[in-house]
């Protein structure tokens, strides 16, 4: 029921999907193995479809809602990449791509611009403080069309999350910048292939921009061991004020949603991931309950 799971995972976000959709994210061979469960659940009630559209449960309002985030995003996504190609010019990044919900073609009122930013290595918290410096001095802390919660250093590309949150996160992220790195950066989670058998990252046309002088003089100055400190006394700047701040999270959650390690930066205070898997396995729960249909639950 590899179909059933990707409704229900994307039902979360009230997000239906059309039946070439469904069938990327199952490890099924044909497209005909998909049509034949998604006849199976529609004769079961369990789904409804509506014009080219599955939905699980009576949230119909939902080929609306996405009909209308499809459309906003399609205007939206040439904002994306001119803000994909500043971001790249700056120091240190050497790779950046659009995740979050614009990458799976979809922005509303609610939505921001997410970017997943690859460093060069040692110098990630360098790169991501001058990002938020220009944030918020710039932008004046705006993050709309800004978001920048997710760096990772080009040494340690491998995701060390892996479960079906973090497998679509991959599976629909756009790359924009920098591709030789963004062939190492699919090479080292190959993992993401247990997932979604038939996944193949686009990358024919990624871009490579080139540095500004400016860029090229502050990376210049900080190649040195001046660099190397500032780099980690950035890091443990930043730790420190997250854990004043989101005090009441436990350490566990902490390591996940604020992870602040040499080569990753997130700041994701929500922990968006453990919610959405929870919100998944009470979904497995009702169809299991309603249908007595046994799907198998979801780690964080």
């Amino acid at each position: 029921m590899e179909t059933l799971k990707t409704i229900l995972y994307f039902s979360i976000f009230r997000y239906p999907l059309k039946k070439d959709e469904i069938h990327s994210y199952t490890n099924y061979g044909t497209i005909s193995e998909t049509e034949n469960e998604l006849h199976y659940l529609v004769n079961e009630k369990i789904l409804t479809k509506v014009d080219d559209f599955y939905v699980y449960g009576s949230d119909l309002d939902s080929v609306t809602k996405r009909l209308r985030g499809n459309l906003n995003a399609k205007t939206i996504f040439a904002k994306a990449k001119k803000r994909a190609k500043f971001i790249s010019k700056f120091p240190y990044v050497q790779a950046v791509g659009i995740s979050g919900s614009l990458s799976k073609g979809y922005f509303d009122k609610d939505s921001d611009i997410d970017f997943f930013v690859i460093t060069k290595p040692n110098k990630l918290w360098i790169c991501r403080t001058l990002l938020m410096l220009y944030k918020k001095i710039f932008l004046l802390n705006s993050r709309k069309y800004f978001c920048i919660n997710y760096f990772i250093s080009s040494d340690k590309m491998e995701i060390e999350e892996k479960n079906r949150f973090t497998a679509t996160e991959l599976k629909t992220l756009v790359p924009m910048q920098g591709k030789a790195i963004f062939e190492r950066f699919y090479r080292e989670n190959n993992w993401l292939n247990a997932y979604f058998s038939k996944f193949e990252p686009q990358l024919d046309a990624i871009a490579d921009s080139r540095k500004p002088f400016l860029s090229k003089a502050i990376e210049t100055i900080f190649e040195t061991r001046l660099g190397t400190i500032t780099d980690v006394a950035l890091k443990i700047i930043t730790f420190k004020k997250w854990k004043s701040k989101f005090h009441y999270m436990n350490e566990d959650d902490f390591k996940v949603a604020l992870k602040s390690t040499k080569t990753v930066s997130k700041h994701h205070p929500s922990n968006f991931q453990k919610k959405v898997i929870l919100s998944l396995n009470t979904k497995l729960e009702e169809v299991q309950a309603k249908y007595n249909v046994i799907l198998q639950r979801e780690h964080v």
